[in-house]
C-alpha cells in the first residue's frame, strides 16, 4: 500500500503524525509529509510531494494510516493500492 498528503488541503493538525509517526511527520512550514525508511517526501527535503510523493508501508501499519486518514481535518491523506 501507499499513501500521500495534499499539502493544499493539510491543515498542520498533526494527528496524522502521532498516530503513524514512521509514516507522516511534520515539517518546518507546518504541514504533515509522507516518509518512507527516513525519506521525507516534501519539495523542502528535495523530493516530490503531493500524489508524485507516494510513500509505501508496511501492511501492518494500514489500520494506522487509515485511522489518521478518518481523524484528518483537512481529509488531505490519500491511500492507494
Amino acid at each position: 500500500m501507499r499513501v500521500w498528503i495534499d499539502q493544499d488541503l493539510c491543515t498542520g493538525d498533526g494527528l496524522c503524525s502521532e498516530i503513524a509517526p514512521d509514516v507522516f511527520t511534520m515539517l518546518e512550514d507546518g504541514l504533515a509529509y509522507v516518509q518512507e525508511s527516513g525519506k521525507v517526501y516534501s519539495k523542502l527535503r528535495g523530493n516530490p510531494e503531493g500524489a508524485s510523493g507516494l510513500a509505501s508501508f508496511a501492511d501492518d501499519r494500514l489500520q494506522d494510516v487509515i485511522e489518521s486518514a478518518e481523524e484528518c481535518p483537512g481529509e488531505c491523506i490519500f491511500i492507494e493500492p
